[in-house]
């Protein structure tokens, strides 16, 4: 049982998840806090936070993989960050149940509560998927793709099976939204250009990238002619696109869509849309019929003031559409979570100190997306851009939203090394597997 607090202790806020909503809100906290008027516990399996706008270029080698993820311990100096899953919900008892990195479970107890536990893949019962996908939302995931694809370049500039050679050059993105075209795009022009610098015995024509979307569309974030011109540009790269068309298997790296195209590939990646945390569901906490947390727009959970969410796992309406939809809610996209947890922040410091919180409302600004490198559109302020001003815009914007001077700084001087000196892309493929040089010689 999580141990009842004393009235001469600080308020107990319990913030669950290091994302957007959980790295800025604990930040503000820490801000405005007085001292001994609260402590602040912060608990996500991960001891950072991942700026997952970065991720396609963290994987296609032009920043550093370092440089896109927050240190929560080096930024909330005065939380307390505890590195464990979250496994139980149990706000009648004030307790949450955890499952620390060592294995051990542990219940946390708490006045105020912070649900900012995003969203995880949403995984559809596809036939070979969860042995052969992998998705793109976490850095783990971005190295690994990396020297996953660099290895499959390295294996068939050496193979001799021409079955086998198409097989490896073969890398198909499943998922059409903003995860899916930017990690296809920067991921194509690193392969782009690593065989037309390091392969000679590789054709850029022999590289064959595939999506995926079950849509009629792409980027739907964005206007539709800006989509269209989306398709239009990857088709003039060569990438192979299918629209309304859905994956029916995977299996053993074989293949199969729904309008009977069938091929063979060792690369599959998964980015077809997120659902909210399912350990929402472990909670006695009220959920919407996506699985998300109901809440107002001041961000507390409907009939429970103490408990606050923001973001991916949270249902919070839109006020800038209600006129037109009185159901909408905010999307989920990082411009969002930001937005929701600084204010969340403040909101949970005026209840605490007596007053009313505020409710959120911000019109989108608009979208961007890179289509890798000085290459973007961007669908923001009532404008469409294209090209090279469209991916400046894309750079600039996140550059602004990236968390931490620290962090800032080192991306720039990524970008900047990458101009002097042009892209890494070399294949560090042993990260993968460290221990097979080492049982391959224990066995010799």
């Amino acid at each position: 049982m999580a141990a009842a607090k004393s009235k001469s202790e600080p308020t107990r806020i319990l913030v669950l998840g290091g994302g957007y909503v959980g790295l800025y809100t604990a930040y503000g906290l820490q801000k405005m806090l007085r001292a001994n008027e609260a402590s602040v516990t912060v608990v996500d399996p991960q001891p950072h936070m991942t700026y997952a706008p970065f991720l396609p270029e963290a994987a296609a080698g032009a920043i550093e993989p370092r440089h896109v993820v927050v240190p929560l311990r080096r930024v909330l100096k005065r939380c307390h960050v505890l590195t464990a899953r979250v496994t139980k919900i149990e706000n009648e008892k004030k307790s949450v149940t955890v499952e620390a990195a060592d294995g051990h479970i542990e219940q946390l107890g708490y006045d105020i509560l912070v649900v900012a536990l995003g969203a995880v893949a949403r995984i559809l019962p596809i036939p070979g998927l969860v042995e052969e996908g992998i998705a793109f939302k976490t850095i783990g995931e971005a190295i690994y793709l990396r020297n996953h694809i660099m290895t499959k370049l390295d294996e068939a500039a050496s193979t001799l099976d021409p079955e086998l050679r198409k097989r490896l050059l073969t890398f198909t993105v499943v998922g059409g939204g903003f995860a899916g075209i930017e990690a296809l795009a920067e991921l194509e022009d690193m392969t782009r250009f690593a065989v037309e610098n390091y392969y000679p015995n590789i054709k850029v024509s022999d590289i064959r990238w595939v999506l995926v979307e079950a849509a009629g569309r792409i980027l739907p974030e964005v206007r539709e002619t800006l989509g269209v011109y989306t398709v239009e540009q990857l088709e003039k790269r060569g990438i192979e696109v299918y629209l309304s068309t859905a994956a029916k298997s995977f299996e053993n790296g074989h293949v199969v869509l729904s309008d009977g195209t069938e091929f063979d590939t060792d690369t599959i990646i998964w980015t077809a849309g997120v659902k909210a945390n399912p350990v929402l569901a472990n909670s006695d906490l009220p959920l919407d019929k996506r699985g998300r947390l109901e809440a107002t727009a001041a961000m507390q959970v409907v009939g429970h003031p103490d408990v606050w969410t923001a973001g991916d796992n949270a249902a919070i309406p839109d006020l800038s559409r209600t006129e037109q939809d009185p159901t909408a809610t905010c999307p989920p996209n990082a411009q969002h979570a930001v937005r929701q947890a600084r204010l969340l922040a403040k909101n949970i410091i005026k209840v605490l100190r007596g007053g009313k919180p505020k409710d959120y409302y911000h019109k989108n600004l608009g979208a961007v997306a890179s289509l890798g490198l000085h290459k973007g559109v961007a669908d923001a302020l009532n404008l469409k851009i294209k090209g090279f001003p469209a991916w400046l815009f894309h750079r600039a914007y996140h550059l602004k939203a990236m968390p931490t001077w620290n962090r800032r700084i080192r991306i720039l001087f990524d970008w900047i090394l990458g101009g002097l000196f042009r892209r890494e892309v070399i294949s560090l493929g042993q990260i993968n597997n460290p221990k097979d040089e080492f049982t391959r010689v224990s066995k010799s």
